[in-house]
């Protein structure tokens, strides 16, 4: 007997000419500065193959890129544009590393909205072609999620609220402002995931990433802050760096804020604990009199056995919570 297909109970249904194991090579035109992109297939190309046989011509302005290339710019000396010089051949040689030198480098297409996106725009998916990324992007998974997955109950809600009001509380005290011109100074006023060039007068338009997620008790400090678009901001949410940035960039963000490589590339969030859990407890303790201070209590305790705290309370806290 015949398999019976699966039926797609979404109402989102996939592409079905989308080869979603492919990886895609996406760059800009040296001379019309316009995007290009080539279906790479699942062999990936090594910087050096890609610099030797490639021959990339774009589909705007038909300009060709190849290290046998001169090149278009206006700005440079004219003995430094011709494809016999060192200084050509040197470019092409980052051009072409650029677009290849690792599994990161490369994009992929979402077989649900069709759009052509970078490595970092799927989730990972062990074994799951070349690129080991999901079919979809996070953004269609979202979608799909929130048709598959439970709504989630209002006390849900409510137990999410309580928890980022308490982890807040844990690191508020060591907080610090962050200075918005030497933000935007370190990161050459552009957003540090897109490249994309951002305007300090323009507030709606940046955010502050919290690097390592308050969510995982981790204060704002200038170590602990880049400059990302309103965009890239809502894509990051309270992920945990290594899940958003790719390692290049780990490695990057790690030299221009001081912060330490090891701790952001760790595949798991690691929750930090050397923080001040006593001044919290008492925060979270000073209630009005109409206050439920027993689920107050309640709600405490359960994040600092969530969090693995308990052990950092002062023996007196210890006794108050009945620890």
């Amino acid at each position: 007997m015949a398999r019976r297909q699966k039926v797609n109970q979404t109402g989102i249904s996939r592409l079905s000419n989308i080869p979603f194991h492919d990886a895609w090579i996406a760059y800009k035109c040296v001379s019309c500065q316009k995007m290009n992109y080539i279906q790479i297939g699942q062999t990936l190309l090594s910087p050096a193959e890609a610099v030797e046989n490639c021959v990339w011509t774009c589909e705007h302005c038909s300009f060709v890129h190849a290290k046998e290339s001169d090149l278009p710019f206006q700005n440079w000396e004219e003995e430094f544009l011709s494809s016999d010089s060192m200084t050509v051949l040197r470019f092409w040689e980052g051009f072409f590393r650029i677009a290849t030198e690792s599994p990161e480098s490369y994009w992929k297409q979402c077989n649900v909205c069709g759009r052509i996106l970078p490595f970092s725009a799927f989730s990972k998916h062990s074994g799951w072609g070349v690129l080991e990324r999901q079919m979809e992007c996070r953004s269609c998974k979202g979608a799909i999620n929130a048709v598959l997955n439970p709504k989630r109950t209002k006390q849900q809600l409510q137990e999410s609220s309580v928890r980022r009001r308490i982890a807040d509380l844990f690191v508020e005290s060591e907080n610090v402002t962050i200075d918005i011109d030497d933000l935007f100074k370190r990161f050459d006023s552009k957003c540090f995931k897109t490249g994309k060039k951002l305007d300090i007068k323009q507030r709606n338009t940046w955010n502050i990433d919290h690097i390592l997620p308050s969510k995982y008790l981790y204060p704002l400090n200038t170590t602990n802050s880049a400059l990302l678009s309103a965009e890239a901001n809502s894509n990051k949410r309270d992920m945990w760096p290594s899940k958003f940035y790719t390692n290049n960039e780990l490695i990057e963000l790690a030299k221009i804020t001081g912060a330490n490589l090891e701790l952001l590339s760790s595949p798991k969030p690691i929750i930090n604990r050397n923080i001040d859990v006593n001044n919290g407890v008492y925060k979270y303790l000073q209630v009005r009199e109409t206050s439920d201070l027993p689920k107050r209590i309640k709600e405490i305790k359960k994040i600092l056995e969530v969090y693995q705290l308990t052990n950092n309370l002062s023996d007196e806290n210890k006794q108050l919570l009945g620890l």
